[in-house]
């Protein structure tokens, strides 16, 4: 295992520089530049002042150059300064990093415990009106946009019936709080969040463990199981159930990126200082820094879900650590 996951790291290094070469050009090649986003509104902002500004960018050198410039200082993990307010980038991420983490670790975890036992029993009693009603539901996760059902939910909780806050993550007068108040608080503020990410990864996973399980259940293996005389209970969750989760496993370790990628809407809709609202003012700035510092970020989460998977599978099924 250790010599797998060792060759697994070092996989990782010419993956992550790759990415970062294809998302260097990408950003360099959308419209607009950041000395054109800062000097737009300025009317008094001549050629020359943007020339230096493009100087103090380093945006006047060539692309290789300014891409070998900022993989020198990412080798000493050092992502630049913002454009926007000269802050290191690593400091901005690292404030915002956290919020984001346990927004969407709450998310993934509400959806994986509901999804499973609501997939199981789909494929348990699969074609009955249960099974139906189920389908029909998770269509709807799967049809509904977030920011939609973000706007509907916000109207009706936070501005007909008053019971929530729609915006932040706690109250401005949380100084004066204790330590139970000020987590009811924070729960308040994030609970809408939570529920309308882990609803759209509820109508995903149930789908998928409902297909793995409807595909394990026609096996020899759990015919045999039911001739041997076990307990129906024993037949699904200790046999079925295990060897359906293979494929789910590999959702929850592609799920990781969306710590920062699904965030953005979300939380730029309810105005949440995280990750994905971060990102989205870099990328309204032409901050290429910090648009870099989150992309990157995303990169690392990506291939690490990626290696979290493969180790889950080792842990799910034997006959992956035997090969």
């Amino acid at each position: 295992m250790l010599k797998y996951l060792a060759r697994r790291l070092g996989m990782m290094v010419p993956l992550l520089i790759g990415i970062t070469i294809i998302t260097f050009i990408v950003i360099h090649l959308a419209p607009g530049n950041p000395v054109e986003v800062a000097t737009e509104m300025n009317p008094k902002a001549s050629a020359e002042a943007r020339e230096k500004l493009k100087k103090l960018y380093g945006l006047d050198k060539p692309l290789h150059v300014q891409y070998a410039n900022w993989i020198v200082r990412f080798a000493k993990l050092d992502f630049g300064d913002s454009y926007t307010d000269g802050r290191p980038v690593m400091d901005k991420i690292v404030e915002r990093l956290p919020v984001t983490i346990s927004i969407n670790f709450f998310q993934l975890i509400g959806a994986f415990v509901i999804a499973l036992p609501l997939g199981v029993l789909s494929a348990v009693r699969q074609n009955s009106l249960f099974d139906k009603s189920t389908t029909v539901f998770v269509f709807l996760g799967f049809s509904i946009p977030s920011f939609w059902l973000g706007l509907l939910l916000m109207i009706l909780f936070g501005v007909y019936l008053g019971w929530l806050p729609i915006s932040g993550i706690q109250s401005l007068d949380v100084s004066s709080m204790g330590f139970f108040a000020l987590q009811w608080d924070r729960l308040r503020h994030i609970i809408l969040i939570v529920f309308i990410g882990a609803f759209g990864g509820l109508a995903g996973f149930s789908r998928y463990i409902r297909s793995s399980m409807v595909e394990v259940a026609r096996q020899d293996y759990i015919r045999t199981a039911r001739a041997k005389g076990l307990p129906e209970s024993a037949v699904i969750y200790n046999h079925a159930l295990r060897n359906a989760l293979m494929p789910v496993i590999t959702i929850l370790g592609l799920s990781v990126p969306g710590i920062i990628g699904g965030s953005v809407i979300l939380e730029a809709l309810f105005a949440i200082p995280g990750m994905g609202q971060l990102f989205w003012q870099g990328v309204v700035a032409r901050d290429y820094p910090l648009i870099m510092g989150d992309l990157v970020f995303g990169a690392v989460l990506t291939l690490i879900g990626n290696m979290l998977a493969d180790i889950s599978y080792a842990i799910a099924d034997p006959r992956v650590r035997l090969s």
